[in-house]
């Protein structure tokens, strides 16, 4: 497979990952919003500091006025992590590779770039027609993943595919839940009623696990264990970095590159340090230490990955 057609692959997917987790967060912040037992978790102010990466000199809205901090996060392309952009950024990875995924991965790309970039949607936002547009965006990003999974084939593109997802994946299930500590000073040990959680929950599409797991008490500390260390919840840091590993063993047995090796290394270094951590340990460095340690490594870890199998730095 060529350098190109690997890293757009790989590319396609981390920008619709991004644009799904992204959409699950703002419709989650949106419903809540709306809640009378809704206790202020997570602002508008939170959420663009989280998906909010403005052009030189372009102030971003400060998250008081809703209409304002949605058009942002969805359609500005001031903006350069909305998911306008987002989509549009993947159907261009995807518009090259079209020879290397199904027609239904294209088309259903190919839709939600169109419906992003419909005229007048804007003012739907700013109109009665909020919860409608956020739904559509939602309930099409999950789809493609439906789709994909269920049409392409299980090769080398696939494995970069994958790649991408679950190394997007994982630092976007460290940033949120590190946005959401935040707002208790980091102090895990401090006592929150469930509800304080119910947004990062639902924003990971975690809470109906979490409800059917936990029963009472101590919920920062199990909040914490379910998303770092719960091999079943689908955006689990662990969950993640296995499925990681998996694909990256994959990629590594098919294209025998050189220093795969050591990137391989690399990457067993990161995962043995979430595998072998415990919650006493993380109380111990803190929690914000170990997130972001863990999150830099991988950061370096991507980074290495594209100098070897995508030939740039």
């Amino acid at each position: 497979m060529l350098s190109r057609i690997a890293d757009s692959l790989f590319w396609m997917n981390r920008y619709m990952e991004r644009s799904d987790c992204q959409l699950r967060v703002i419709r989650t912040n949106y419903i809540l919003s709306f809640d009378s037992g809704y206790n202020d978790s997570f602002s508008w102010k939170d959420v663009i500091t989280l998906f909010g990466h403005t052009i030189d000199d372009y102030k971003a809205p400060d998250g008081d006025n809703i209409h304002e901090a949605l058009n942002f996060l969805l359609t500005d392309p001031a903006n350069l992590n909305s998911v306008k952009v987002m989509i549009s950024k993947a159907r261009e990875n995807a518009r090259g590779v079209q020879d290397n995924i199904t027609k239904e991965v294209w088309e259903q790309v190919n839709l939600l770039y169109h419906i992003v970039n419909e005229p007048g949607l804007s003012k739907k936002i700013l109109g009665t027609k909020t919860l409608d547009v956020i739904d559509t965006l939602d309930q099409n990003a999950v789809m493609y993943y439906g789709i994909t999974n269920s049409t392409m084939p299980r090769g080398l593109g696939w494995n970069f595919m994958n790649l991408g997802k679950f190394i997007e994946r994982c630092l976007l299930t460290i940033d949120t839940t590190y946005a959401h500590f935040k707002r208790i000073n980091d102090k895990n040990n401090a006592a929150q009623d469930i509800l304080y959680w119910r947004n990062l929950l639902l924003s990971l599409s975690g809470y109906e696990l979490y409800l059917k797991t936990n029963t009472r008490g101590e919920h920062n500390v199990k909040v914490m264990d379910q998303v770092i260390f719960n091999p079943d919840f689908p955006r689990s840091m662990m969950y993640s970095l296995e499925r990681i590993r998996h694909y990256l063993d994959e990629v590594i047995a098919d294209t025998k590159m050189e220093r795969s090796a050591e990137l391989q290394k690399t990457f067993g270094r990161t995962f043995s340090k979430v595998q072998f951590a415990d919650m006493n340990m993380i109380r111990e460095v803190g929690l914000p230490h170990f997130l972001y340690s863990v999150r830099r490594e991988i950061v370096d870890f991507s980074n290495q990955l594209t100098r070897i199998y995508f030939s740039y730095a």
